[in-house]
């Protein structure tokens, strides 16, 4: 026996191949889009972030379709920016959010302000804390504190500028009233010379993007249209905004999905190609939801593939954190790689 019949070789393997874990750089000077490219070269959340920035910068490209599902807290966070200049720039095709988020986003152009907080003050209990809230009427979303003077804003807001426009047409569709709010936001905005730009919604508005908002009732906005309701012709059909988003779908030669969060608006985005001829080509879900829970938030993009939600061959990436942490670095490196 000679010495080379003792020497150990590697078993035969079908799926691995050599591409060892390198060591990210992190250097003082470096792009958001350095920064993405040096966690391709690591493991775990960071590969699964340089993916999604892959992804997602193909999503960019003119000849795909882009829906986007905007869930959570993302306006008041304030992600709000990074959505209106994603729309102004050609980036949205669709946008499905919350009433929540247009409620937020319409404050802000309208003059008032989220404010950074406390979980809790110092001295106090988390529950002592916020019934000093309830006291002083201020609301508190994590970290975020909205006064409640600005609902009362908002609230004459909608009814001086934007139901008005509407009542005489009696039933309307969701996507129609918020095209209103976007049209009365940015004339206000305007008008009044706020400091901080006119948003969402009056962005969807200027550049004709279809704004869908499925679960409105859940939300200040969607009370205060049921309210003025009470009292005049007006009332939303809650089933119109099918025929344009399904349109949408059916037309689109590829299609991409962005989906922020879960909820109703990752559900209404996927759902849309259940009755579409194809599939997604492309999807990057950026949440904190997990899977085993068996509930939609959670749900993987790999599962909507057995729904026929995305196509057999989509390129698709989820990216499990904090979505205020993850946006902005997907958008920011996917726009830089594209703009080289």
């Amino acid at each position: 026996m000679t010495e080379d019949d003792h020497e150990w070789q590697p078993p035969e393997r079908e799926t691995f191949s050599h591409d060892p874990i390198a060591h990210a750089e992190a250097r003082a000077g470096m792009t958001v889009g350095q920064l993405a490219d040096e966690y391709g070269e690591a493991g775990i959340g960071a590969a699964d972030l340089h993916e999604a920035v892959d992804i997602y910068a193909e999503m960019l490209d003119d000849d795909v379709t882009n829906f986007v599902g905007l869930a959570g807290a993302m306006v008041p966070s304030g992600m709000r920016r990074i959505v209106a200049d994603l729309i102004r720039d050609g980036h949205v095709d669709a946008l499905v959010t919350t009433g929540a988020n247009l409620t937020h986003d319409a404050i802000e152009a309208i003059g008032g302000k989220h404010h950074h907080g406390q979980v809790h003050a110092e001295g106090k209990t988390e529950r002592e804390h916020d019934e000093q809230l309830r006291d002083e009427e201020v609301d508190r979303i994590y970290n975020v504190y909205l006064p409640q003077e600005h609902f009362a804003l908002f609230e004459g807001h909608l009814r001086d500028e934007v139901f008005p426009a509407v009542e005489e047409e009696g039933t309307v569709s969701i996507q129609r009233l918020v095209a209103e709010l976007g049209r009365a936001n940015g004339e206000v905005n305007e008008r009044a010379d706020v400091e901080e730009g006119p948003g969402i919604a009056a962005a969807a508005y200027e550049h004709d993007v279809p704004v869908y908002c499925p679960a409105i009732q859940d939300s200040v906005l969607g009370l205060q249209a049921w309210m003025y309701g009470q009292t005049s012709e007006f009332s939303l059909d809650a089933l119109a905004d099918m025929n344009t988003i399904t349109d949408q779908a059916f037309e689109a030669d590829e299609a991409g999905a962005l989906v922020v969060g879960g909820g109703v608006p990752k559900n209404f985005v996927l759902q849309t190609m259940l009755v579409a001829p194809d599939a997604y080509d492309y999807a990057v879900q950026l949440t904190m939801d997990q899977p085993s829970t068996g509930g939609l938030s959670g749900a993987t993009l790999d599962e909507a593939r057995s729904w026929g939600k995305l196509e057999k061959a989509a390129r698709n990436a989820s990216v499990y954190a904090d979505a205020t942490i993850t946006l902005p670095l997907v958008v920011a490196a996917a726009r830089e790689r594209v703009a080289e």
